[in-house]
C-alpha cells in the first residue's frame, strides 16, 4: 500500500478520538518489546552493522572510508586518511552524538573541524583509540566508523547553518506515525541532539511541510542564531524520503523504530536507525502518538 494513503487512513482513524500522548512505559512495554525481538536491537544499536545491512537492499547511506576496531588498525591510519579531504569520525556504538568528529579540511600537517578546531595527527589517533576503547558506548569495545561527510540540501543548510540537521521518522509495523527534523544550534554545538540544545521541528507526513517547533520544551518559530522561520518549509525529497523509510522498515525485523535520514542535494541517506526513538516528536507535532500507533497495530493498549 502507498504510505501516503496508509497515512489518511492514520489520519481518519485517530480524529475519531482525542490524541493521546504516549509515555515512556507504554512506549517500551506496548510498543518496542511487543514489536521488536531482543536479538534484533543490533542492528539499532551498532552503525556500522546496520549500514552493511541497509546497503544490501539498495537503501542509501553515507559511504564508509573505514571502520577501526583494532590499536593495531592504527597503524596505518596517516595513510589511510590521506584521500579523505573531508570526513565524519563516529562510534558505531555511539548514543546522543557523543564522540562525532566532523571534518571539513587539512592545514599542513592539521586536520580542521567544522568550528575552525585544528586537530593534529595525534589528536585524531586518541580520538580514534577512545573510541576503540569504549569512551562512548558504556565501556563496550567499540569500532570507530571513517565515513563520508554530507553536504546537506541547501534548503536544509539554511534552515540548520551550525551542523547537519536531520528528519526522524517514528514507524510501526511498516506504518509511518510521526516525523521531525532535528535542526542544531549553537547551543547544541552543532549536534541534531534536542537535550542538547537543538531545535525539534514537527513535519506533516502527508505533504513533508513544517508545522510547529520547540527548543528545551518551549515553542519557538525561529532559529535562536539566524531568525531564520521554521514553520511552513517545504522538506526536499518529501516522496523519496518516505519510500527510502518505507524500504527501511520492510527490511529489518525491527517492527517499532525510528529511522533517522539527512537530505543531500541528490536525494535522502540513512544515517541510522533507533530502536528507542525519544518521545519528544510528540511535543514538536503538537500531538500525540498513541491513537496512531493503535490505528496502525489495530490494538486496544
Amino acid at each position: 500500500m502507498n504510505p501516503l494513503h496508509r497515512i489518511k487512513q492514520l489520519w481518519h482513524a485517530a480524529t475519531a478520538r482525542p490524541h493521546g500522548v504516549l509515555g515512556m512505559n507504554q512506549r517500551n512495554l506496548s510498543y518496542i518489546y511487543p514489536n521488536n525481538h531482543r536479538r534484533d536491537f543490533p542492528l539499532s544499536d551498532d552503525k556500522l552493522l546496520a549500514k552493511k545491512v541497509l546497503a544490501e537492499v539498495g537503501v542509501p547511506v553515507p559511504d564508509t572510508y573505514q571502520a577501526y576496531g583494532y590499536f593495531y588498525d592504527l597503524r596505518n591510519m596517516a595513510e589511510d586518511l590521506k584521500s579523505c579531504p573531508d570526513f565524519v569520525i563516529k562510534p558505531a556504538r555511539g548514543r546522543g552524538g557523543g564522540g562525532i568528529i566532523v571534518i571539513a579540511g587539512r592545514d599542513g600537517d592539521d586536520w580542521l573541524g567544522v568550528g575552525g578546531k585544528r586537530y593534529s595527527e595525534t589528536d585524531i589517533r586518541k580520538h580514534i583509540s577512545d573510541i576503540i576503547f569504549g569512551i562512548h558506548s558504556f565501556g563496550l569495545a567499540d569500532f570507530a566508523i571513517i565515513e563520508q561527510r554530507i553536504e546537506a540540501h541547501p534548503v536544509m543548510a539554511n534552515l540548520s547553518p551550525f551542523g547537519l540537521a536531520d528528519v526522524r521518522l517514528i514507524i510501526c509495523q511498516d506504518t509511518p506515525i510521526m516525523a521531525m527534523s532535528r535542526i542544531p544550534t549553537t547551543q547544541s554545538d552543532g549536534k541534531a541532539n534536542l537535550h542538547q540544545g537543538a531545535l525539534g521541528v514537527g513535519i506533516d507526513l502527508e505533504t513533508g511541510i513544517t508545522t510547529h517547533a520547540i527548543l528545551e520544551g518551549d515553542d519557538v518559530q525561529r532559529h535562536p542564531d539566524t531568525g531564520t522561520n521554521l514553520i511552513g518549509q517545504q522538506i526536499p525529497h518529501w516522496p523519496r524520503l518516505m519510500e527510502i523509510a518505507a524500504l527501511v522498515a520492510r527490511s529489518v525485523p525491527l517492527k517499532y523504530l525510528g529511522v533517522d535520514l539527512v537530505l543531500t542535494h541528490d536525494g535522502p541517506l540513512v544515517l541510522e536507525i533507533n530502536v528507542r526513538p525519544g518521545l519528544q516528536i510528540q511535543n514538536a507535532n503538537q500531538l500525540g502518538m498513541h491513537d496512531r500507533l493503535l490505528a496502525a497495530t489495530g490494538g486496544s493498549r
